[in-house]
């Protein structure tokens, strides 16, 4: 407990009684995980984290905790991470509802649906990520005076990525919302509409460029995963429609479906590498394909993915990390220096291995990247070639995506079929 002197609120005599309190509070919410399967400790260190990282007053839950810790030391890579990103809200919503806290899966949800809200009172899109109190502008300035970790310039506070167009946003979100639906309690009349609004939004522009998931700056592409989540978007919107009888203009929704469906497979589809490709005209792959098998798109055990998935492999995975892309000369994400290993692929990559039924590798490589956690066990957005960590700190998605590898590994080590599915 800190305060001055003179701080009338801070008596030293009932410290004991706060750290009593403080820690029964973290047993009791700890105890309430439904999770009992073979990495129980790591998998409460991760929702220990996600929940520290929840705002109590707002619902939402930052991206990281902090700003200032470079992807390269002592490079440019260097963001402002302490804000909510609509992208991780299915990845949210799946990881606390599947160990049992509703109320967090809930309260994340109700944040969400306060960010459809506004977009429909102020006419205006869905933005890329808010602070916690649902304020969209977030102009990034650079501070000059500071350096971060490792001498990493510039410093920056704000996030200039709220400026972009990532059409993947609407796939998350609609995931989101078809979890929080099918496992929890069933969507409203007004909450309904918004969906409508932000479906026939993708209808309108899934054939734009954007900057992607990893928000490129070197210029927008037709992202084969922007696509992809585009495709997710309608595709739950009417599996929430059917299950819950509600209205729409269906016909519109499903013709667009296919349509996303088969210029995926005609664009996007290599046949002289045999491998899908990052985006239209690119011969370069991207861990975020690991996602396509995990979304249902396709089949775990195609002969078309279980190519991809070789090729990524080969190129992307090193000691079971897995890197986003490669920086070459067919390939400029608009930055200096080098990527780091990214923590969330590299737990994609697992989930993925299970899927295809090679459960062992699986296996072996989830217990690799648990001993590359830290003492805390805590995983920040990166690994270096030694496994040391890199960017910001904690990091949800990292969280979250163990959490999601732990679940479906441990049903399959134990012979049965996941139990959650789309």
């Amino acid at each position: 407990i800190l305060g001055g002197i003179d701080d009338s609120n801070v008596a030293a005599g009932r410290c004991s009684r706060y750290f009593d309190d403080t820690l029964k509070f973290w047993r009791r919410w700890s105890g309430q995980s439904q999770y009992t399967g073979r990495w129980r400790e790591m998998v409460t260190r991760s929702a220990l984290a996600l929940k520290l990282l929840t705002s109590r007053k707002h619902g939402g839950i930052v991206a990281a905790a902090t700003f200032g810790l470079p992807e390269t030391e002592g490079g440019e890579r260097n963001w402002d991470y302490r804000y909510t990103w609509i992208r991780d809200a299915s990845f949210t919503v799946y990881a606390f509802m599947r160990l049992g806290y509703t109320d967090e899966a809930n309260a994340f949800m109700s944040w969400v649906r306060g960010r459809l809200d506004d977009c429909c009172e102020q006419t205006e899109k869905l933005g890329i990520l808010y602070a916690l109190d649902g304020h969209a502008e977030l102009p990034e300035e650079h501070l000059d005076h500071l350096s971060g970790y490792g001498g990493a310039q510039p410093v920056r506070i704000g996030n200039e990525a709220y400026k972009q167009v990532q059409l993947d946003i609407y796939g998350e979100l609609m995931d989101a919302v078809y979890l929080a639906n099918k496992y929890g309690d069933a969507i409203s009349h007004d909450g309904w509409q918004h969906v409508v609004r932000q479906v026939d939004y993708v209808c309108e522009h899934w054939n734009d460029r954007d900057v992607g998931i990893w928000e490129m700056r070197g210029g927008d592409q037709h992202f084969l995963h922007s696509r992809l989540m585009c495709w997710v978007a309608l595709d739950r919107a009417l599996r929430l429609a059917f299950k819950r009888s509600l209205s729409g203009p269906f016909e519109r929704w499903t013709k667009v479906r296919e349509e996303i469906h088969d210029d995926i497979w005609k664009n996007f589809w290599n046949d002289d590498l045999g491998h899908f490709v990052q985006h239209k005209g690119s011969r370069n792959l991207d861990a975020s394909m690991l996602l396509m098998p995990l979304v249902r798109f396709v089949g775990a055990n195609d002969p078309k993915w279980l190519a991809t998935l070789d090729a990524i492999e080969a190129a992307l995975v090193r000691d079971g990390m897995v890197f986003r892309y490669r920086n070459d000369d067919d390939h400029d994400d608009g930055l200096a220096g080098e990527e780091g290993a990214f923590v969330a692929c590299s737990f994609w990559y697992v989930e993925c291995l299970a899927r295809a039924g090679r459960v062992e590798q699986a296996h072996l490589e989830f217990e690799q990247l648990l001993r590359y956690a830290n003492p805390l066990g805590l995983y920040a957005e990166e690994f270096d070639a030694h496994a040391h960590h890199l960017g910001n700190t904690p990091q949800a998605l990292s969280h979250l995506a163990l959490i999601s590898a732990a679940s479906f590994l441990d049903r399959k080590l134990g012979g049965g079929q996941a139990l959650w599915q789309p």
